[in-house]
């Protein structure tokens, strides 16, 4: 299952019986691209699917270490954004796929934050029945969340990830240095998802990361210990609990924690600049923690504890700290009411008992959650 490797890289297997694959985590792992694939599938074609953005910084050497062994490539670049999660463009991806002769043996490689891995990742779900394909995340976020565990959709006007499947990569390339490209603002974002890890099930990573924060976000040309360290918390996290609970029957259902919230925010923003995923969900964490507190399940101090720490880091804690308008209350709770959570109409949320510690709650009260977001919302 796994191919030569740099010995400075760090690599967490995704037990899953025959759909096992690892993830590769380090500094320049990229260059390692093409040998591990042409280990995994010998004489293969990969077709490269990437935003304008990511095309720039990292579309060279991903091709760079395709070509060294000997791996031939297609590709298609996106535009940047989650608008890209549409329909249409999930279409023009599937055409080109198929137009670049794409067999089933062959492969595709998402390469690029969330958006491309969902994109990509749902197009090799369904072309051909189902193509292999490899996850090379580009965003913090992508790296700790997104790219591991087989999620792929495309967005809805009923809102986000509701079209899609749950499709394995048959491998992860994380190369830390990639993050070195990216905006500050992503940066946080992605950041957002870090601490998720700490809230839901490791009290003692909140903690290290209140106190290391700084260095995760420092930039270096000689490596960054405590960003790959983080990294491979999240990632060694994550692949433990996809391997109890692949298809989100029970404890998955964890890693959606301030998700009903901060999907909800997204969709009421357009998918658009506005807000980005990470933004959304340090939002609807601080949300989940303030509504656990109100129904009793911890002390509102350790929702302020977290919202102290995003607002420190730089991440919004509040719909007030979004710009421009937001929907009303009515159409923000129709919005929650098309959660992948919710069963039989009834509203399902993660809550918190402690920080490290969340519970699925069901059978919600909607008009409680309707009273909350209310006072919320007109706090902006």
């Amino acid at each position: 299952m796994t191919a030569p490797m740099r010995s400075d890289c760090v690599v967490v297997p995704v037990v899953l019986g025959p759909r096992s694959y690892d993830i590769a985590i380090g500094r320049g792992v990229i260059s390692t691209l093409g040998t591990r694939i042409a280990a995994l599938r010998p004489g293969a074609k990969a077709f490269i699917v990437t935003d304008q953005n990511v095309a720039h910084h990292a579309m060279p050497a991903a091709e760079a270490a395709l070509k060294r062994a000997g791996v031939p490539t297609g590709q298609m670049v996106v535009p940047p954004g989650e608008a890209s999660k549409s329909y249409r463009v999930f279409e023009q991806v599937c055409e080109a796929i198929l137009n670049a002769q794409i067999e089933r043996d062959d492969l595709v490689i998402a390469l690029g934050g969330g958006v491309i891995g969902d994109l990509a990742g749902f197009a090799a779900a369904v072309v051909r029945r189902g193509l292999d394909y490899v996850q090379v995340p580009t965003t913090l976020l992508a790296q700790v969340d997104s790219s591991v565990g087989g999620k792929t959709a495309i967005d809805s006007g009923h809102g986000k990830n509701l079209i899609g499947a749950f499709h394995q990569p048959i491998l992860v390339v994380a190369d830390t240095a990639l993050l070195d490209t990216l905006p500050k603002r992503e940066f946080r974002a992605g950041y957002a998802e870090l601490v998720k890890y700490g809230l839901l099930g490791d009290t003692a990573f909140f903690a290290w990361l209140e106190a290391h924060w700084r260095e995760i976000f420092a930039e270096s040309s000689s490596g960054n210990p405590a960003r790959e360290q983080a990294v491979a918390v999240a990632c060694r996290a994550k692949a433990a609990i996809v391997a109890r609970d692949e298809r989100e029957t029970g404890e998955r259902a964890f890693l959606n924690f301030g998700h009903t919230f901060g999907h909800a925010l997204e969709a009421g923003c357009g998918f658009s600049d506005r807000l980005l995923h990470g933004e959304a969900i340090a939002i609807g964490m601080v949300l989940a923690l303030e509504f656990s507190a109100r129904e009793g399940l911890l002390p509102l101090s350790e929702a302020e504890r977290v919202r102290r720490h995003f607002a420190e880091v730089g991440l919004p804690t509040s719909p007030s700290d979004i710009s421009g308008s937001l929907p009303g209350i009515d159409r923000m709770m129709e919005l929650i009411g098309q959660d992948k959570k919710v069963k039989r109409g009834m509203l399902t949320f993660i809550l918190a008992r402690a920080i490290g510690s969340v519970v699925i709650e069901t059978g919600v009260d909607a008009h409680q959650v309707r009273d909350f977001l209310s006072e919320k919302l007109a706090e902006r």
